[in-house]
């Protein structure tokens, strides 16, 4: 059978042998989810890229840029870090520039991949979808918190890996410690993760409704994937 794996963090995907597996990258609170609410809002393509001098000189190509650092947005940008921003009429038929704290940084370390989805809980059954056909091993990768690991991440990998029971053998230790940390927080992921860290500072700021959106499930059946340096929908 398939053999399905996490990696808790991007500092940690040197130990993974990424060229040979199809990656998940995920980054719960916010970028995954607001590429995914973007291109389900029209986008046609996104550039994720790790610098924001480099995401501002998009600008002058045609594209609308999106940064992030500390779940604040910088000045001079079109998007902030919410997925509400993406709801818009601007979005259809836009291409994108996008810089975050940790997501873009995940995006960017897995790009040796053959095959990178971004997934999100907003679109956890295509993603799921999509590893059912592939044809070999998967990994998820979290973004988590500038090198560290966190709830959210881990929480949605948990999740993705039980709609793949059957299909997939759980590898290794990380991904059996996502699954059963999912399971014992799937009736309320929002109490779950109210005590963690990356929540705490997106409380901070005043976002309470970001959190419940990126927790809800399915809300589009659009699935992002990385073709050259360019998220695309598959």
């Amino acid at each position: 059978m398939r053999k399905i794996d996490v990696c808790l963090s991007p500092e940690l995907i040197h130990l993974y042998d990424v060229p040979s597996l199809a990656v998940v990258v995920v980054d719960i609170f916010r970028a995954t989810s607001c590429m995914v609410t973007a291109f389900a809002h029209g986008a046609k393509e996104i550039i994720p890229v790790e610098k924001m001098d480099l995401c501002s000189s998009y600008g002058t190509k045609g594209y609308l840029t999106s940064a992030e650092r500390n779940g604040v947005t910088p000045e001079g940008f079109d998007f902030d870090n919410s997925p509400f921003s993406y709801q818009v009429e601007k979005v259809k038929g836009a291409k994108i520039c996008v810089t975050t704290t940790n997501g873009t940084v995940a995006i960017r370390k897995s790009r040796k991949s053959p095959a990178l989805f971004v997934g999100a809980f907003l679109n956890i059954s295509r993603v799921a979808e999509a590893l059912k056909n592939w044809e070999g091993d998967a990994l998820i990768v979290c973004a988590g918190w500038k090198g560290k690991p966190n709830l959210e991440d881990t929480l949605f990998a948990g999740a993705l890996i039980d709609l793949l029971q059957g299909s997939y053998h759980v590898a290794d230790d990380a991904a059996m410690m996502a699954l059963g940390a999912y399971r014992e927080a799937s009736a309320n992921l929002m109490q779950a993760v109210k005590g963690s860290s990356h929540v705490n500072r997106l409380l901070g700021l005043g976002i309470e409704k970001d959190i419940n959106f990126c927790l809800e499930r399915d809300v589009y059946s659009v699935l992002p994937v990385l073709k050259g340096n360019k998220l695309m929908l598959k």
